[in-house]
């Protein structure tokens, strides 16, 4: 069961990469920060798609699939809006480390959560 744990998590993780950075077009990272813009619904939704793959794939149960979806939706938007109007005003250029550290700290929450997915997914009996 451990292994098959990481299976799921690599495969989340591996997800998470494809869909936040190759799969994260301009106008999607441009509109995250305005709840009135479809850039970051998009962002999550892919998010959403990929997870949905993962999961399926690694024959996780289907109402254990949905309700990790819609709380995945929920959580990644909310990290990646929250990101956005929080570091507004820090760039690359003016404040390399900040910059960083506020990248790293949204992407520590992303991983975090595919590791609270992964073990409601695996050892969670409950749905």
């Amino acid at each position: 069961m451990p292994e098959f744990a990481l299976v799921v998590l690599l495969g989340l993780q591996t997800k998470h990469f494809i869909a936040d950075y190759l799969l994260q077009f301009d106008w999607m990272v441009a509109e995250k920060g305005d709840l009135r813009k479809l850039g970051g619904y998009a962002h999550a939704g892919t998010h959403v798609i990929g997870s949905a793959i993962v999961l399926f794939l690694a024959g996780i149960r289907p109402s254990a699939i949905i309700a990790l979806l819609i709380a995945e939706f929920v959580i990644h938007y909310t990290l990646d809006y929250s990101k956005v109007r929080y570091s507004k005003d820090v760039t690359l250029d003016q404040s390399p480390q900040k910059y960083f550290a506020l990248h790293g700290l949204d992407q520590y929450f992303h991983h975090l959560t595919y590791l609270a997915m992964t073990y409601i997914a695996v050892f969670t009996p409950l749905f």
